[in-house]
């Protein structure tokens, strides 16, 4: 047995232990297999939570292909450790280059999953614009991200599907706590463990205002720090003002800040014209998808020279003097750093269970769905909500019947009466 394997197996059980709602499932599901006969692709970061999931996707009976959704994301002990398990098959490698990472999506796509639960939508991008004779027999996906969500919609426009897809991402659960709670403290988290720095009392600068924006900008400033909110939207904005934050366009915010993490979904968010005016020292991260926010390419055209600051920060000496540091390569700060782990195990629990369950759901109705992007059902979310809270021992009231017949009312006798 490889350390590697052993370490794998390690992170596997702890995570599972702190991962109670998918136990849950994993008793439900264990006599009537809602996914038996089903091969199952799941394109996502691959480590002891994301393996918890996959583990409960083969108990509900499907055969699992996964692969990562990022070069620097997966860990490969874990993927060790799931590619020994029965009906679990793998591919994905820390540290490789994108081209590799698109060789490893499509031999997941060898195997011809008919469901996909996709992060940014790039195993379902990539089987419809390069493998459309995937599209015989396919069922349909989930997408968990905001930016996978804008995917699918855009390809829907185009008459490029012609499945459903369930957006994950849009639910209650998913986003009330993995992308303000999930994204905002393990992205803070891992950006202090990476530079050992002390947030309190820096200028912090959050582009985006979305549910992450919301979640990173509140922790940092419950840790001290002043913040300084970027938008595109006006009432992304205006939510922020009157939040109490700082809002300003990035041109402001460039000269302002000591610290700017992304959270856009978006590309050149920090560019050419914002490097010119940083400060010294100035600390940059990104805690959207891709490696696209931070314009990395205009900031090395800018330096003289490059080195490592400390692992995984590199700095960049402009011939000013001045020094800028990128952290991860711009890559998710909260994964691709070198000690990074991702969301808490608590948070990625009732997230990938939102993926399961719709999946499980989407797969039983399908043949009542139109191609196209749907909203989850509100009884699919309720019931991850209360596993979630059995699982934690917390009780809730129940409607009288006076009550539900309150709320059913309309006439006014009813209402007054």
């Amino acid at each position: 047995m490889s350390a590697d394997i052993e370490l794998g197996r390690q992170k596997l059980a702890w995570a599972r232990e702190h991962m109670p709602v998918h136990a849950a499932l994993r008793q439900r599901w264990a006599s009537t297999w809602p996914l038996a006969g089903i091969t199952v692709g799941v394109c996502s970061h691959i480590e002891a939570k994301t393996g918890v999931f996959v583990e409960t996707l083969a108990a509900a009976g499907a055969e699992v292909v996964f692969t990562g959704s990022e070069p620097g994301s997966s860990q490969d002990d874990v993927v060790a450790a799931l590619n020994e398990q029965d009906g679990i098959v793998g591919y994905a490698r820390r540290g490789i280059s994108d081209a590799e990472l698109d060789e490893l999506h499509n031999r997941a796509l060898t195997h011809r999953p008919r469901f996909i639960l996709d992060d940014a939508a790039e195993l379902t991008a990539r089987m419809v614009h390069q493998h459309p004779e995937l599209l015989e027999g396919f069922i349909g996906m989930c997408e968990q991200t905001t930016t996978g969500i804008q995917r699918i919609q855009a390809m829907a426009r185009e008459g490029a599907i012609r499945f459903p897809a369930y957006a994950v991402n849009n639910t209650p659960m998913k986003h009330e706590f993995d992308n303000i709670h999930g994204t905002g403290e393990s992205s803070l988290t891992n950006l202090l463990q990476t530079t050992n720095l002390l947030l309190a009392g820096k200028r912090v600068v959050i582009a985006g205002y979305g549910d992450c924006g919301l979640g990173l900008a509140t922790k940092a400033r419950s840790l001290g720090a002043r913040v300084m909110v970027t938008e595109i939207e006006p009432r992304q904005a205006l939510r922020a003002h009157m939040a109490g934050f700082e809002v300003g366009p990035m041109a402001e915010a460039a000269a302002w800040g000591e610290i700017f993490i992304t959270a856009t979904g978006n590309r050149e968010v920090i560019r050419g014209e914002h490097f010119d005016v940083m400060r010294d020292g100035a600390l940059m991260a990104n805690a959207g998808h891709f490696n696209v926010e931070i314009d990395a390419e205009a900031l090395a055209g800018r330096a003289e020279e490059v080195t490592e600051a400390r692992p995984g920060i590199a700095e960049y000496r402009t011939a000013d003097g001045r020094r800028l540091h990128l952290v991860a390569e711009g890559r998710l700060v909260n994964l691709a750093t070198p000690t990074a782990m991702g969301h808490p195990a608590e948070v990625m629990d009732t997230t990938f269970a939102m993926q399961a369950v719709a999946a499980c759901h989407l797969v039983a109705h399908a043949e009542g769905l139109s191609p196209g992007v749907h909203a989850v059902p509100d009884e699919v979310d309720r019931d991850v909500a209360e596993t979630r809270l059995t699982t934690l021992g917390i009780g809730i009231d129940e409607l009288t019947e006076s009550q539900r017949r309150f709320l059913e009312s309309w006439r006014i006798e009813d209402i007054k009466g």
